[in-house]
């Protein structure tokens, strides 16, 4: 990373864990982490820092060119315009403006190229909604920030596994009724061009799950997979990318199984998280592909039930950082 702009955080909800995992992610620094810097309150991370009994340094900073030479002996803070106010554990509407900002600036730096990629800390949707914000979550918003019809794609990542759900946050029979050969061809190419572009990977192979048990058996265990999976594999292979299924799901995230693709498209939410939370709980990343800058997360929420007790467990973080780091390089 030397001459390489820094990463940049966004302050997520700060009721939630953002602010004690970004402190014990800077305190667990070593001579490979990537210089990072978050767009954030500098007093209000002095606060949390006393509140649950970390000895980090803080210090504002007027622009990210600062943030290199900081950020070997304090944690870099760009000060946010407005107030942020409250207690952890509990959200407060009146908050969303900040959130907001952080993370629209945090974007802004990426683009202007003063930041080389953006790792958002969670954000309490909910909090948002009554605010008026009018994007389901973080994905869309970062779309309708790049100005054009991108279409992000959710992939999860661990040390030997990526994965891309389909359908995402709905309901299972909603996810059943929305899933379409057309969105699993999309989420597909997308995924194989990223993996292409960001990952060095110059001919990846997919694997494309079933829906049903042992991938319909056939159609007597339901019909999905020759109606609509089958057709989307036929079309990715037209296009001449790498892809084998419909695979039965039960069998897809053993060790064997997952050394033969680089990246499993799921078809709904829990049949890919679930294989991935369960291999890894603590170091999954989540990467928004489809945008127009590299963008990851920590693969969980915002945890508002311990928040300001001490005891979150930052190493989510760390990888998303890392991540982010790699891909910036490689991009």
């Amino acid at each position: 990373m030397s001459g390489a702009s820094p990463l940049c955080l966004t302050m997520g909800e700060p009721a939630g864990i953002g602010g004690e995992i970004t402190l014990k992610a800077w305190l667990a620094r070593t001579r490979d982490t990537p210089p990072f810097f978050i767009v954030d309150r500098p007093e209000r991370l002095r606060r949390l820092a006393d509140q649950v009994g970390l000895n980090a340094r803080i210090t504002a900073i007027d622009s990210p060119w600062q943030a290199r030479a900081v950020f070997p002996d304090a944690l870099p803070v760009l000060p946010l315009s407005r107030a942020v106010e409250g207690m952890a554990g509990s959200p407060a509407p009146a908050n969303a403006p900040a959130v907001i900002e952080s993370i629209t600036r945090a974007h802004a730096l990426v683009m202007a190229g003063m930041a080389s990629a953006m790792v958002t800390n969670p954000i309490q949707k909910s909090a948002l909604y009554a605010a008026g914000f009018a994007h389901p979550g973080h994905t869309e918003f970062l779309a309708a920030l790049d100005g054009h019809n991108a279409t992000p794609v959710m992939m999860l990542v661990i040390d030997g596994l990526r994965v891309v759900p389909v359908t995402v946050h709905q309901s299972l029979r909603a996810a059943l009724d929305a899933l379409t050969t057309d969105a699993i061809v999309d989420k597909a190419r997308i995924a194989g061009e990223s993996l292409r572009s960001r990952f060095g990977i110059s001919e990846p192979r997919m694997a494309i799950a079933g829906l049903n048990p042992h991938a319909g058996e056939n159609g007597s265990l339901g019909r999905e997979e020759i109606d609509i999976i089958a057709p989307a594999i036929a079309r990715l292979r037209a296009e001449g990318w790498r892809v084998e299924g419909p695979k039965s799901p039960d069998t897809m995230f053993h060790p064997g199984a997952r050394a033969t693709y680089d990246v499993a498209i799921c078809q709904y939410h829990d049949q890919a998280l679930i294989p991935l939370k369960t291999l890894d709980y603590e170091h999954g990343v989540n990467v928004t592909l489809g945008l127009d800058l590299i963008r990851t997360s920590p693969d969980h929420g915002t945890a508002l039930d311990i928040a300001g007790q001490g005891i979150a467990n930052p190493n989510s973080l760390i990888a998303a950082l890392n991540l982010a780091a790699t891909l910036a390089r490689s991009g």
